[in-house]
């Protein structure tokens, strides 16, 4: 598969638009806590998706009137579904919406350079120039405005006890990135990316997304994995290297020990965030006068 065209292994159907919306409940909370939003930013979120955490960015910027949220979104079947939900939820406007793609976000010319952060969620695994997109994301922010990544690395899942067969399972999930020409360990390389961008990295840390048997989460979270496995079914077939049969045995397997009562998944999501370096101060050229009575 060539890597010069956008790969998106979940798709856009309507059940991956429903699982994309149980993630956002799962984690929205999260986020917004490590956001530490004051309440008046200016924000842009690149490949915004359903807009779900772009509209509960604006709910929590529009109080004080100056705070506005523009989402980028190429995909059309992603952004009529996340206008159909804001229509629902009685916030059509609460969000301006566009349509571009996050390596040539369609902002006008006096926009760039004003915006207090700039944010990107689950974006850089599925492209092949991760880079080519945090460096407009510095570029549409003040000096001194905040740059933040979530990503996922995929490496960094764990399941206990072991699941038996679950390791082909995911790294022939793994491996569909990899064909596709984007890194799906890219949550490990956020600060680096944001430092070759022209950002100032200045915190990363990680959002936990696991769960164990008798938590209320536990069906959320291994619905989710189970949701994302199966939606990726014909990318596993056909760049993963399993055939269907071989597949379809693993994922029964996985089901069955999701209902072990001892059964834990760890996995976390990565952060990263950076400033864009301030604009340097003139110097001052100031000429100092002699004291009185010298000559000069």
């Amino acid at each position: 598969m060539s890597s010069t065209q956008p790969f998106y292994v979940h798709g856009t159907s309507s059940a991956e638009q429903s699982r994309l919306s149980d993630l956002n409940t799962l984690i929205n909370d999260a986020c917004l806590h490590e956001l530490a939003l004051r309440g008046d930013e200016r924000i842009i979120d690149f490949g915004c998706g359903l807009m779900q955490l772009s509209r509960a960015m604006a709910r929590a910027v529009r109080g004080r009137g100056r705070g506005v949220v523009v989402g980028i979104e190429r995909d059309d079947a992603q952004r009529a579904e996340g206008l159909r939900q804001a229509e629902a939820a009685g916030e059509r406007d609460l969000v301006d919406l566009r349509a571009g793609d996050a390596t040539d976000p369609p902002l006008a010319s006096e926009e760039w350079g004003t915006f207090d952060l700039a944010h990107a969620r689950f974006l850089l695994e599925h492209v092949s120039q991760p880079l080519a997109i945090v460096r407009q994301m510095v570029r549409a922010v003040r000096p001194g405005g905040r740059i933040v990544l979530l990503d996922d690395d995929h490496a960094t899942l764990r399941l206990a006890p072991e699941c038996p067969g679950f390791n082909a399972l995911w790294r022939a999930y793994i491996e569909t990135y990899l064909k596709a020409g984007n890194d799906p360990f890219v949550g490990r390389n956020l600060v680096p990316l944001l430092h070759r961008a022209g950002a100032r990295p200045v915190r990363n840390t990680f959002l936990f997304f696991g769960s164990c048997a008798g938590s209320p989460t536990w069906p959320l979270i291994t619905g989710n994995m189970l949701r994302i496995l199966d939606g990726a079914r014909e990318a596993i077939i056909a760049l993963g290297g399993l055939s269907e049969q071989v597949l379809d045995r693993l994922l029964a397997g996985f089901r069955e020990w999701c209902a072990r009562p001892d059964a834990a998944a760890w996995y976390a999501i990565n952060w990263a965030e950076g400033r864009r370096p301030e604009e340097p101060q003139p110097r001052s050229s100031t000429a100092v006068s002699p004291p009185v009575g010298c000559s000069t």
